[in-house]
């Protein structure tokens, strides 16, 4: 009875955390899903070989508080910035035409959607609003308590607030975080 008991707890527990894991989606499919269901849309621009990426998606992408609040409030979207998938984006088609599979894991050429986001430097994570226009890219790896400030900055549109350098730093020092 007690090993029939221990291995529906640890079922439950390994379905629960099976749970959280954001749901990620195509840049197009989250286009589509935002005619339906109007949220914002945060993209994790990464490559392969990138080391900081896989950072990012281990341990900040992972992270119970950040999964609920991505799952709740964007549209999760992986690109490879430097992958060959087509991605049609404000009525144009982009695409990688210099793309080689047999670097997959290592430099490659850039997709002409991160040159066209003026994505340089990996990892970006792009935020879009609920039109798919484009907000801002924030660069380089982030912690949950450092993404926390621009999901919420950008979920609740208070960018829209900031002009200055000033105001964002005073926004910043104001912050307080949850995660």
């Amino acid at each position: 009875m007690k090993k029939i008991i221990l291995l529906i707890l640890i079922g439950f527990i390994g379905a629960s955390t099976m749970a959280q894991e954001i749901k990620w989606v195509s840049l197009n499919e989250a286009i589509e899903l935002q005619k339906k269901t109007p949220k914002k849309i945060m993209m994790d621009v990464y490559t392969n070989w990138c080391g900081p990426c896989k950072i990012l998606d281990k341990k900040t992408f992972h992270d119970p508080e950040v999964v609920e609040y991505v799952s709740k409030n964007y549209y999760a979207v992986k690109f490879n910035g430097e992958g060959n998938e087509v991605v049609n984006y404000m009525d144009k088609s982009f695409s990688n035409p210099n793309y080689n599979p047999q670097l997959t894991n290592r430099r490659n050429s850039v997709h002409e959607l991160a040159r066209y986001l003026q994505i340089d430097a990996y990892p970006t994570i792009v935020f879009f609003d609920e039109k798919a226009d484009l907000i801002a890219p924030i660069k380089g790896y982030q912690t949950p308590p450092q993404l926390e400030l621009y999901l919420k900055m950008f979920g609740a549109d208070d960018h829209k607030k900031i002009t200055t350098q000033e105001e964002f730093n005073a926004y910043y020092k104001a912050f307080k975080s949850e995660f």
